[in-house]
This record gives C-alpha cells, structure tokens and sequence, in this order.
C-alpha cells in the first residue's frame, strides 16, 4: 500500500521566544521487507539557524533544530510518500511463556535491536504490582509469548475508554490505568508496562494509521493524528511483533512506523528546550492519504 503523509504542527507563543533548541521525531523509517520512504522532506519556518541529521540509538532520524534569534510562531512540515507492506509471520504463538527467561539469558548483544534494552524500567514504565496481577490473572502457566501479547492487548482494549481529554502527554501509566481512560499512549504505556511485569520484552512504537470516516461522510482534511502502539519480543524464532491494543489489532499496512524506543521519551515527536518567558499554544493536523495497492 502507498500512502501520501503530510504532518504539519504549530508552536504559538504570546510573546516573542528568543532562543529554542528542538529534537524531531517524524519522519517514517526505512524497514527492510516492511516499509520503505519513496520521498520525504522536513521544512522548518521561520528558517533555522541551524539543523542537522541524525540517527539515534534505536535508528530513528532525528533533526536537530536550533533557533538564535528572536521568533513568536514555528511551524514544522513534513510530507512523505510511503510504500507499505504486509510482514507475513508464521502460524505460531512463538515460545512458550515460561521458557522466555531461558532463551533471554543466552542473549549477550547490547545492540539497538536487544530486548534485553525492553525488559526493565525505563523512563516512563516503571514496575507495578497491580498490573502484573492484571496480568497474572489472564495468563495460563503454557501459553505461547504471542498469545500472551494479544490476550493481554485485547484485554485492555475492552477494560480501558478512549478519552481525548482524560490524560495529558505528561500522565503515568498508572494513573492511566486506575481511571481505565486515556489515549494510544496511555494505552501503549501500559500494555508495555503489563508486558514487561511478566517479564516480556516490550517497546513503544510511534507512527501514523490510516482511518477511514464514517459510512456516507467525507474526509476531513487535516482531521488524522500521530499514533501508538506497542512492539514485543516473543523469542529467537518468531522475534518482534507489534500489537495495537488502542484498536486491539494486530498492526498492518494501516500503521506507519516512525520511530522504535522503549518508551514515549525515546520518540517524542518534538522534544526541546526553549528561552522564554510566555505561554504557548500547540497546533497539530495530519493526513495519512491512501494511493494504491502494490504488491506484497
């Protein structure tokens, strides 16, 4: 499947900022057999004074953009073209549950791709007792790592309400949790944090979903958003698979991958420091615009 993306978000300030420093996250990644960035471009306004690119730990671009003068709007804009393709994983539930820790303890790599990197606390996922009895409770002593993710997914997605305005970016995962309300990163943040108190590896992906409207109304421009969704590691043979438990979904051609990491602070969309005194207002619309069918 072929999709054209365009992002495009929005910082106003209600007085003039006079220094900032940003760290961008949004540009689609290149996945071997899964994904692949037939055009992309980032611009910037007003023109920085000075941006570079990398790549992070995890592999994701990241731009770095900095502003020395004195500025009271910024818009960044993003538009992409992406092939997307289905990833054909076999009929299985991957490794026993109960012989994860076995095939865990034989990994000794640190590289980016490790679930070893998953397992523990990170930034924003922190140990709970509470979800770990959530999860406990689910799980029977043989089942497969695989069936494991998705049960554990689709319990959350029939215990938890999508709210819009029932969290912030800011929210923990447990107190998510308690009001069983939130957004794709609340759920994300809990299903990793479920995942990781059975000790599966788990990781937080973000990206784009295509969605279609309601029968008999149109599109709405601009009307699509940023998305979530949770990566998980089910042993040597079966690997990584990516469950959306917002839609209680098995992820597809639909999702487009932006970035990898363990948790929202690793692929924050924007992150950045600025030299202020003043309020600001953020603005934020995309379109994820579907072409074509191709093969594969």
């Amino acid at each position: 499947m072929r999709y054209d993306i365009s992002l495009r978000i929005t910082y106003s300030y209600k007085a003039p900022v006079w220094a900032g420093r940003h760290m961008l996250r949004f540009m689609p990644r290149d996945l071997s057999g899964q994904q692949r960035a037939i055009a992309a471009s980032l611009d910037v306004a007003p023109v920085p004074s000075e941006r570079s690119t990398f790549r992070d730990f995890f592999g994701n671009q990241a731009h770095e953009i900095v502003f020395s003068h004195a500025h009271s709007r910024i818009e960044f804009s993003l538009k992409a073209r992406i092939e997307r393709h289905v990833q054909v994983k076999e009929e299985t539930s991957g490794l026993a549950l109960d012989a994860l820790p076995a095939a865990l303890n034989d990994i000794h790599s640190l590289a980016p791709d490790s679930p070893l990197h998953f397992l523990g606390r990170s930034p924003r996922i922190r140990p709970n007792r509470q979800l770990s009895d959530y999860v406990e409770d689910m799980l029977p002593p043989d089942i497969g790592v695989a069936d494991a993710v998705q049960i554990v997914g689709e319990a959350l997605n029939q215990d938890m309400s999508f709210d819009a305005t029932a969290t912030s970016v800011e929210t923990s995962h447990e107190e998510a949790f308690a009001a069983r309300h939130g957004v794709c990163q609340d759920f994300s943040h809990i299903m990793i944090a479920a995942l990781r108190s059975v000790g599966i590896p788990a990781g937080y992906v973000s990206g784009f979903l295509r969605t279609t409207p309601p029968p008999g109304q149109s599109r709405l421009s601009g009307a699509d958003a940023m998305h979530a969704w949770v990566r998980a590691w089910c042993g040597p043979e079966l690997g990584w698979i990516e469950y959306d438990p917002t839609n209680a979904v098995h992820v597809g051609v639909d999702h487009i991958v932006v970035a990898y990491g363990r948790d929202y602070s690793d692929v924050s969309p924007v992150k950045g420091i600025l030299k202020a005194a003043t309020d600001q207002q953020s603005r934020q619309a995309v379109d994820v615009i579907p072409l074509e069918d191709v093969p594969g």
